[in-house]
This record gives C-alpha cells, sequence and structure tokens, in this order.
C-alpha cells in the first residue's frame, strides 16, 4: 500500500538543472575552483586556480563540455577541425569531436604539440591534413592568450585558416584582447561571474 503524508506536508525544494551550460557550470564550481595562493603562468599572482583537467577528463563532464562547446560555435561557419595546444585543449576537442559526431557534424580534431617531433614526420601538428582548412583553437582555460597564439603559429605552417579562437573558460586576465589584437575572433563559454569568481 502507497505511503500515505498528511496533507500540507512540505516537500523540499529540489532543483534539477537540465541546461548543459549551467550544469557544466556547476561542475566546474564545485570540483575545478581552487582556493589558496598561487602563481599563474603570466607569473601573477591570484587567490584562485581553475583546473579544469579535474573535470575536462570526467565521463560526467566531458560531454556537457562537447555541448556547451558546439554551441559556442555554431555561428562560426565553414569549420573543419578543432583542437590547439596539447594537452589542455585535447579532452576539449575530443568532445567537440564525439558531441558533434552525435549531433551530425563533422568537426575533426587535432593536437598541437609543444616542438616538432624529433623522429618519424617530424610533425608538430598531428590529425588530419589541415592545409586549407578553416580551424578553430581551443583551449580550457584562458590566462595570457600564449598557447592558443602559438599553436595558430604552428597551424599557419601547415596552411590552415584559423576561423576564431574558442576558450571554455575564461579568466579575464588579458587573453581575450591579446587574441584579438592578433585579429582573431574570441569566444568564451564562461567567465569568472558564471563561477562566482572576481578578478
Amino acid at each position: 500500500m502507497p505511503a500515505r503524508f498528511p496533507r500540507g506536508t512540505l516537500w523540499p525544494k529540489v532543483r534539477f538543472v537540465t541546461d548543459p551550460r549551467q550544469k557544466l557550470i556547476d561542475h566546474i564550481s564545485a570540483d575545478a575552483v581552487f582556493h589558496g595562493d598561487f602563481t599563474l603562468t603570466s607569473g601573477k599572482k591570484a587567490t584562485y586556480y581553475v583546473d579544469l583537467r579535474r573535470v575536462s577528463l570526467d565521463h560526467r563532464v566531458a560531454p556537457l563540455i562537447g555541448q556547451v562547446m558546439l554551441d559556442l560555435i555554431a555561428g562560426v561557419v565553414d569549420v573543419s577541425a578543432v583542437g590547439g595546444m596539447t594537452m589542455g585543449a585535447d579532452p576539449i576537442a575530443a568532445a567537440i569531436l564525439h558531441q558533434g559526431a552525435a549531433r551530425g557534424l563533422a568537426y575533426d580534431a587535432f593536437v598541437v604539440r609543444k616542438e616538432p617531433k624529433d623522429h618519424g614526420r617530424g610533425r608538430q601538428v598531428e590529425g588530419p591534413d589541415l592545409e586549407g582548412k578553416r580551424v578553430i583553437v581551443l583551449e580550457d582555460t584562458s590566462t595570457t592568450g600564449g598557447s592558443p597564439l602559438a599553436a595558430i603559429e604552428a597551424l599557419k605552417k601547415v596552411g590552415a585558416e584559423i576561423a576564431a579562437v574558442a576558450v571554455v573558460v575564461d579568466r579575464d586576465t588579458g587573453a581575450r584582447e591579446i587574441i584579438e589584437a592578433a585579429g582573431y575572433p574570441y569566444l568564451a563559454a564562461i567567465g569568472l561571474a558564471d563561477l562566482g569568481l572576481s578578478k
């Protein structure tokens, strides 16, 4: 017999989040934001650190990253592939590739090594042939813009056309301005305010 509850019973409010972007924000806030004293790539000090690899390699979160980033880059036309400097961009590119395939989209992925291989074919950019192809350069968390720009230099050497730079979390530490000053559109899925952080 089903349980009976008195009329007027107050039920706890349960929050069901269905929006992939909000779910991603919740995961990042809970599992990838660390508070303390940190030194950033730029040498500047910060009271928090966003370690996106804590979630970008998580089976629950990677699909959300793919969905959110697909929505972010949807307006960039004729893009053949996505990727960036290893290793921060690698799980982001893989998430986009897989979620894109699930939507019937044909995004390939590529990996940019920090240096060309010293053996084999000596490649710095791994993946499909990108000559003459429009690509989006990815980064997990932006700080100085240095990683995307380094990836762009390697991609230009193989004849790729840079359509945009897209990041999951923008730390608002000048990367946008640097990338845009270099002549590339800059797209960010999540900002500091979304994570309850301040500059």
